[in-house]
């Protein structure tokens, strides 16, 4: 085994899980083992305190004249959750099939660890870097960056950069390089309805007080009509259009036709908005998800209550240029218009983050785009994702800089899943890529 999978898998052996307060001294020592690797290649490196978890910041000496690159990753895990499902122990990391197998190997810190590695090769074979170079990596991603954006706001002006690169996506198929320009947003809410003061005999009761678990599989159908449009008045209002040469490129990126999600998903067929492949609804088009229904007797076999409440979590994707709080607002409206008769409704909006996009044609995409060339061998693709990283509009707003979304996960990677795992073939290629691409960059 290498000396950077060795320390990769030293990395990967921190049970990180952000969300689980009985981990909290685990974060914190996996942040402090950062501290002591990127120290030891000779940044100068910070450990941040935060009303949670730490942030690490490690820069090299700046000088003038250079373009300023932020590398952002975050070091905190998704819990591991079921373990009955996992082939091997998830965090003692191991390679089989050309994989790493651990919970993190992809997200994120597979992918970020790439990023120091390259920054750590390049100084070792050129005793200098080419860019004036900040890493920001924070412990808290996975449960929504709640002290990052303080923390840009407080320290706006020692982060300030020209470009912002990030490894927390993914590529369309193994081997096709891919870098991203956009990010779908989010904002979620939780529904309760309420109905009698307790479960009640569904023989005794039933048919004359209304039922919240039928209530609520009656709402949670408002929200689409039968061939997915999404119900919600003023949903589409400011959807931003595709672009007719996104349209004309997707349709030749390998990886994501119909028969390429039915493959990853094991899903029977494909579902959605009439008139858009399945690349441009994920991509490009908004979405109403249902993430958890439930209500009544859960057990083994029949108990015949008629449930004194049921509830629903929603989080709805976003695209240029909804607003999170425009549209949660709609769907507060929508919710409350269409609750049946005999329930009371309650919604707790949840936390939002905004869509992000950003010129694939600009300088520093260009750059981005030739640094993945020669670490892949082939062109890149260039795609819209379809999941959400809140903060990277943050880093726009507070910052002023755009991000280069340059991922190295596969579809069938399982983050946030049992069995995550990441090739070893795109770990070693990620580093590659980063010292490609702090060349590029330099030339702005």
């Amino acid at each position: 085994m290498t000396p950077e999978l060795l320390e990769l898998f030293e990395f990967l052996r921190f049970p990180s899980v952000s969300t689980d307060s009985s981990h909290a001294g685990d974060v914190r020592a996996c942040a402090a083992w950062l501290v002591t690797k990127l120290s030891s290649m000779g940044l100068q490196t910070e450990l941040h305190e935060t009303a949670r978890h730490p942030i690490v910041v490690a820069r090299n000496e700046h000088r003038a004249n250079r373009k300023t690159v932020l590398i952002y990753g975050h070091y905190d895990v998704q819990p591991v959750d079921p373990l009955a499902l996992w082939h091997s122990a998830p965090f003692e990391p191991e390679i089989r099939e050309g994989k790493i197998w651990c919970r993190g190997a992809t997200d994120n810190k597979g992918q970020m660890f790439a990023h120091v590695l390259g920054v750590e090769k390049t100084l070792r074979e050129h005793g200098d870097l080419p860019v004036n170079l900040i890493f920001l990596f924070e412990g808290e991603e996975e449960i929504g960056s709640p002290n990052l954006t303080p923390f840009l706001q407080a320290h706006r002006e020692e982060l300030r950069c020209d470009v912002i690169a990030v490894s927390d996506t993914g590529m369309v198929a193994a081997g096709v390089p891919t870098m991203g320009y956009g990010l779908r947003g989010i904002a979620c809410a939780e529904v309760i309805l309420r109905g009698p003061k307790g479960d009640l005999h569904s023989g005794i009761y039933g048919g004359a007080v209304a039922n919240p678990a039928t209530a609520m599989a009656r709402l949670v159908a408002s929200l689409h009509d039968d061939a997915g449009n999404i119900q919600v008045e003023g949903f589409y209002d400011d959807v931003r259009p595709l672009q007719d040469w996104e349209r004309e490129m997707w349709k030749n990126i390998p990886g994501v036709s119909d028969a390429d999600y039915l493959a990853v998903t094991g899903s029977p067929a494909v579902f959605g908005e009439d008139g858009y492949s399945s690349a441009e609804r994920v991509w490009a088009r908004p979405t109403a998800e249902v993430n958890g229904i439930g209500g009544g007797y859960q057990g083994e076999g029949s108990k015949t209550v008629l449930p004194a409440q049921a509830f629903a979590k929603f989080s709805f994707r976003l695209v240029p240029d909804q607003e999170p709080k425009d549209i949660l607002e709609k769907v507060r409206l929508h919710f409350e218009k269409h609750c049946p008769a005999g329930v009371s409704i309650e919604i707790e909006i949840g936390h939002d983050g905004k869509p992000y996009h950003a010129d694939p044609h600009s300088d520093f995409g260009k750059a981005a785009q030739r640094a993945l060339t020669s670490a892949f061998g082939r062109e890149p693709v260039l795609i819209r994702e379809g999941g959400s990283i809140p903060i990277i509009q943050a880093f726009r707003e507070i910052l002023g800089a755009d991000t280069l979304l340059l991922g190295l996960a596969l579809p069938d990677c399982q983050i946030h899943a049992p069995n995550e795992n990441f090739p070893v073939a795109n770990f070693e290629a990620g580093i590659l890529l980063n010292q490609h691409l702090l060349r590029e960059l330099a030339k702005g």
